[in-house]
């Protein structure tokens, strides 16, 4: 069901920090025309977790409405609170969203079957297609592979972005679940390994800044020409690393802030680049013709 390159898009703000609702519609506008396969808003990169619910429902509303059914939106509706989850995967429904984004409950850590529970139930209540979104070093418990396997088992679950940011669980996960569950990385520098290992592409961060670049190289991968493929893994590399140079999404916001898609703003504990990796990435982005 979904297979390509999807962008984790960052919700830009104004100096006042409020949503800014026109430069969110450009983004989306920008990312449509440059051959991106589906985008994801109000996930880690869109800084969900200082956006308030009603907040994070209306930018999917405004993406849903913008893309116009041009691409899949994939509404990033998750929480630590089971029934929190329910009520905005609900509205994401309403709206028009595509498919729902569940990150695995972060903070409350819970038990496997606490995982099962909270994915199921949301699963249940909501008839809407389910991507899993496991990234243990942000919520400090990981989906193992098994509790995976059962809720794949839902006819709502269909897919996991998988961000352990461990090639040997990867592998593991590819092996283990259906042919039919799609798995995508959540990490961009292991988007090309997990491809070529059978994975269907990427939920991507670095997308927001070379959105046709990164759709062409899954899609190389994809399509079994490997060598063509890590060949532009290699080449993008060194901006893979950039927007890890601090905390997600810090780097790829300034970035998208240097080539004029959105302010310079961000919500605390959220905090701007330090002086030296502005210059660390000003001169990769020029190297790249990006600024």
């Amino acid at each position: 069901m979904f297979q390509g390159t999807y962008t984790a898009l960052i919700t830009p703000f104004r100096d006042d920090g409020a949503v800014d609702e026109p430069a969110l519609r450009r983004l989306v506008n920008a990312q449509i025309e440059a051959g991106i396969d589906g985008i994801v808003p109000m996930g880690t990169t869109g800084e969900s977790p200082t956006v308030t619910h009603t907040e994070n429902v209306r930018v999917v509303e405004i993406v849903v409405d913008e893309a116009n059914g041009r691409v899949p939106v994939i509404a990033g509706t998750g929480s630590n609170s089971t029934s929190e989850a329910v009520d905005m995967t609900t509205q994401a429904k309403r709206i028009g969203a595509t498919a729902s984004l569940q990150v695995a409950p972060y903070y409350n850590k819970p038990s496997q079957e606490g995982f099962y529970r909270h994915f199921t139930t949301i699963a249940d209540e909501v008839d809407l297609p389910m991507i899993v979104y496991n990234i243990p070093g942000r919520t400090g418990k990981n989906i193992e592979t098994a509790t995976l396997k059962r809720v794949a088992t839902h006819s709502n679950i269909v897919a996991v972005k998988e961000a352990s940011g461990s090639i040997p669980q990867m592998m593991e996960v590819l092996e283990a679940l259906p042919e039919d569950f799609d798995v995508l990385s959540g990490d961009d520098n292991l988007a090309f390994p997990l491809t070529a290992l059978g994975g269907r592409g990427v939920v991507s961060v670095v997308s927001n800044l070379i959105p046709g670049r990164m759709s062409s190289m899954i899609r190389t991968a994809i399509d079994g020409d490997i060598v063509a493929a890590r060949k532009e893994h290699f080449a993008l590399l060194p901006l893979f690393r950039a927007v890890f140079l601090d905390t997600n999404p810090i780097p790829i916001k300034y970035m998208m802030h240097r080539a004029g898609y959105c302010a310079e703003s961000y919500r605390l504990p959220m905090v701007s680049l330090s002086d030296e990796n502005k210059r660390k990435v000003d001169a990769l982005m020029k190297e790249y013709g990006l600024a």
